[in-house]
């Protein structure tokens, strides 16, 4: 079966508040989707729809062609992983969590399950509620990963790991998306971290969804200039220009727009350097116009 996903004019209110407001867009087998917005911006709400724990307001979602919601076809399929509060009275071992995520999972692959536990250092007999914030998120993204689900969500599951442990799980994403791949939903604020993850982002601000395009796409929408002071100016003269940095006479300048063949070519003739804008960046750009 086919587990495309497509949101048609979604929307979702709580009493007088627009929490998302007219989204659609959709999300294909076998490509990995940064999710990234600012606090508020509805990431989590826009989740929760698509693991079926509401329902909108108004518009259509279809997983595989049919609506999620209660539908007992789709949702063994759906895995939504986030960062939780609740093992605080949790008395099972992890190792019963592996058990019931093979019987409730209809992919789950126990045996990567425990080898992914070993490589997180994750104790296994022990109590969830005494491990700790760590090790309770390295629980989280073992189960994501080795449910191995056709949709697969990650929301901040990841944030309480520690830096080699994060990028273990990072080095996972991309083996198991060519092994088995699938459609991948990372929701997150590590953008610089993260970024060289994602095949096609998505960008929330305030409910609506500004950015929907390949990550190639959407950072050659930016440039940075560097130079002497002088030169540099007048390259970025009638640019629309996000950030200026000054060191001596050496001017750095990050422009928001498309960078031609042409103005390639001009910039190498002046001595000028251009090169890439990061995500994270543009992101701030981005939502920060849209503030504005």
């Amino acid at each position: 079966m086919n587990f495309d996903v497509t949101f048609q004019n979604v929307s979702l209110k709580y009493k007088n508040v627009d929490a998302l407001e007219d989204i659609s867009f959709s999300l294909e087998q076998g490509r990995t989707y940064g999710l990234i917005g600012r606090n508020g911006a509805g990431k989590t709400t826009l989740l929760s729809l698509l693991a079926s724990l509401r329902e909108p307001t108004s518009g259509m979602i279809h997983i595989g062609g049919e609506t999620p919601f209660e539908n007992k076809n789709i949702m063994p399929y759906v895995s939504f992983i986030f960062e939780t509060e609740d093992y605080k009275d949790e008395y099972e071992s992890a190792r019963r969590y592996l058990e019931f995520a093979e019987r409730y999972r209809p992919n789950f692959d126990l045996a990567y399950a425990k080898d992914l536990a070993a490589q997180f250092k994750l104790p296994l007999d022990k109590p969830v509620k005494e491990l700790s914030s760590g090790m309770q998120s390295a629980l989280n993204v073992t189960l994501g990963l080795a449910h191995r689900s056709p949709v697969t969500i990650f929301d901040e599951a990841y944030v309480s790991m520690d830096a080699p442990a994060r990028e273990l799980f990072y080095q996972e994403v991309l083996e198991e998306q060519a092994r088995h791949p699938r459609i991948l939903i990372l929701s997150t604020h590590l953008v610089s971290e993260m970024d060289y993850l994602f095949d096609h982002v998505l960008i929330l601000d305030r409910g609506s969804l500004i950015i929907d395009e390949p990550f190639d796409k959407i950072i050659n929408r930016g440039a940075s200039v560097t130079g002497t002071s002088q030169t540099v100016d007048a390259f970025i003269r009638n640019r629309k220009t996000l950030k200026i940095q000054q060191l001596g006479d050496t001017k750095s300048a990050m422009i928001y727009g498309e960078v031609s063949d042409a103005d390639r070519k001009e910039a190498g003739k002046l001595g000028l350097d251009i090169g890439p804008v990061s995500l994270q960046d543009l992101f701030i750009h981005l939502t920060k116009e849209e503030e504005g």
